[in-house]
C-alpha cells in the first residue's frame, strides 16, 4: 500500500497531468482557429485576385486599370491586416487563458509542493527549515517572473493593436 507521501505526490502528478492536457487541448483548438482563419483569408484573396484579373483584362483605359489595381491592393492590405489582428486577438486570449492556468498551477500546485516538503521535513530526524524557506522563495520568484512576462507581453500586444489600424 502506498504511503501518505506517495499518495500526495501522485495527486500532485495527476493535477499536473490534467493541467498539461488542458494546455494541449487549448493549443490544438487555437491552432485550428488560426489555420481556419488563414485558409479563409487565402481563399478570399485568391477569389478576389481572379475577379480582379478578369476585370483588368477587359479594361481599355490605363487610368481605370491603375484605379482597379490600387483598389485591389488596398482591399488586399486591409484583409491581411484584419487577419493579422484576428490572429493577435486569438493569441492574446490564448495567452490570458494559459496565464490563468499557469497562475493556478503556481498558486495551487506550488502550495501543494510546499505542503509536501513541510510534511517531508517534519518526518526527517533533522528538520532544515532554511531549505523549506528556499523552496518557498523559489516558488514566489517563479510566480513574480511569470507575472512580469505576462505584463510585458500584454503591453506588447496593446502596442501592436495601436500600430495596426482597424477598419
Amino acid at each position: 500500500m502506498a504511503s501518505k507521501q506517495e499518495q500526495q505526490f501522485n495527486e500532485i502528478q495527476k493535477k499536473n497531468l490534467e493541467a498539461a492536457m488542458r494546455l494541449a487541448q487549448l493549443s490544438i483548438e487555437n491552432s485550428q482557429r488560426i489555420m481556419e482563419l488563414q485558409v479563409g483569408t487565402a481563399k478570399s484573396l485568391f477569389e478576389e485576385g481572379v475577379a480582379n484579373a478578369k476585370a483588368l483584362s477587359s479594361v481599355k483605359d490605363p487610368a481605370e486599370a491603375l484605379s482597379l489595381r490600387t483598389a485591389y491592393a488596398q482591399a488586399t492590405t486591409e484583409k491581411m491586416l484584419s487577419c493579422a489582428r484576428e490572429i493577435a486577438e486569438i493569441t492574446s486570449k490564448t495567452q490570458a487563458e494559459v496565464g490563468k492556468m499557469v497562475t493556478e498551477q503556481l498558486t495551487g500546485g506550488g502550495q501543494d509542493v510546499v505542503d509536501s516538503f513541510q510534511k517531508l521535513f517534519k518526518g526527517l530526524p533533522i528538520g532544515d527549515h532554511n531549505a523549506l524557506g528556499s523552496i518557498q522563495s523559489a516558488m514566489d520568484t517563479a510566480r513574480a517572473a511569470y507575472e512580469q512576462m505576462t505584463k510585458a507581453s500584454t503591453e506588447a500586444f496593446q502596442a501592436f493593436t495601436k500600430v495596426t489600424p482597424k477598419k
